[in-house]
């Protein structure tokens, strides 16, 4: 633990280099000076908490994991410093300290390298490719250290975190149909890794059409007959995040299939009023109701 801290120091001294090499913002040059002395205090934490102790925001580090005494936490090493740098002669707002959010001196990148230092496991090695860095989002605009438990981490609360960005998706997830987000049944992390995957869209599996059949297990075949969109990808006739229409359509039936069958005679044909085959119940799916695939031997029309 002491040397991944220690490497995370040495990353963000390394940036701070970079960007201190053509600024001469005070507070990055401070911050270059205190690492490249590298005075940590002897009292660790202890000193810390004799100026910080009132803030409730602070104290509650010792409620996490983060503040935990053990080998896997920065508490055991360096402590407050394995995360906001040495203290030096800091005292008040004398020596600035690296801080994180958006008031920080320090670019999202500079803040990352920090917690990626450690959090540099399978589950996060796909960070810097990410659209999430790429956006250059910070750790913290997710996560929340200083907490009992970091709230995007608890299920019932993960979809409002994401929802604070992706507004369109929070939309769609409210919309008459759509996958049960808001009821806690599912996350967003059920489909989608945040902290990037070599998959499109960052999903978890190879592609669209992996990760639904990792719930709709019965969409997956093989089939005897199988329809070419949806062995394509799933999206050619579904909005996963949520949609007007039943069964999360992109469009309505028979309209959808039209898309492709309008230059076919039988399903090419205008609704007539109440009484036509197409607009009565499913429309098409009246006849064709095995859509995603038959297995029976005249299933060629997907009707059986």
């Amino acid at each position: 633990m002491m040397m991944k801290i220690l490497n995370a120091m040495s990353v963000v001294l390394v940036l701070l280099l970079g960007v201190s090499s053509g600024v001469s913002a005070d507070p990055l040059e401070t911050l270059m000076n205190k690492f490249e002395e590298g005075k940590y205090s002897k009292k660790g934490a202890d000193g810390c908490i004799m100026c910080h102790k009132k803030s409730e925001t602070v104290m509650a580090i010792f409620d996490g994991v983060h503040g935990q005494l053990n080998s896997k936490s920065p508490m055991s090493g360096l402590q407050c410093e394995a995360c906001h740098g040495p203290k030096g002669k800091h005292r008040g707002k004398n020596e600035p300290m690296v801080t994180f959010g958006e008031q920080s001196p320090l670019t999202s990148e500079m803040q990352n390298s920090v917690c990626t230092a450690c959090h540099n496991d399978t589950t996060h090695m796909a960070w810097n490719t990410s659209l999430h860095a790429e956006q250059d989002v910070s750790c913290v605009g997710c996560h929340d250290v200083h907490v009992a438990k970091d709230p995007v981490l608890v299920k019932d609360l993960e979809v409002a975190v994401c929802s604070e960005c992706h507004i369109s998706a929070k939309a769609d997830m409210n919309k008459r149909s759509s996958h049960p987000l808001k009821w806690g049944e599912m996350t967003c992390s059920s489909c989608h890794n945040p902290h990037g995957s070599m998959n499109e869209s960052a999903l978890n599996e190879i592609d669209v059409n992996q990760t639904c059949f990792e719930c709709h297990a019965e969409k997956r075949g093989p089939f005897l007959w199988e329809h070419a969109p949806v062995m394509e990808n799933c999206a050619n006739c579904h909005n996963a995040h949520g949609s007007v229409n039943d069964a999360l359509l992109n469009s309505r039936v028979p309209m959808l299939c039209k898309q492709c069958h309008a230059d076919d005679g039988h399903a090419g044909t205008a609704p007539s009023g109440n009484s036509s085959i197409q607009t009565g119940g499913q429309g098409c799916l009246n006849c064709h109701g095995k859509i995603h695939g038959s297995n029976h031997p005249s299933g060629k029309a997907f009707q059986f």
